[in-house]
């Protein structure tokens, strides 16, 4: 597991908990060095729901990009 991967699924842990309250849940899927992307998979309430790309791009994106400024993307797969 590289630097990186590490670091993201450190944020996704700091933040797993604010999610799981809602009834979802984020998962790391992979990290693709050439883009610069983490893939991520959320479940649970997560899918189909309505704020799920806010909770994307303001919560996970957020979360992963203070802890890892490289990443660039954070889409869900």
């Amino acid at each position: 597991m590289s630097d990186v991967e590490q670091r993201v699924r450190e944020a996704l842990d700091s933040i797993r908990e604010a999610i799981q309250q809602d009834g979802g849940d984020v998962e790391f899927v992979s990290y693709d060095e050439l883009t610069k992307t983490v893939f991520v998979a959320l479940t649970g309430q997560c899918v189909g729901c309505p704020a799920s790309v806010m909770t994307l791009k303001l919560g996970v994106e957020r979360a992963i990009k203070q802890v890892a400024p490289e990443v660039e993307n954070v889409e869900a797969y």
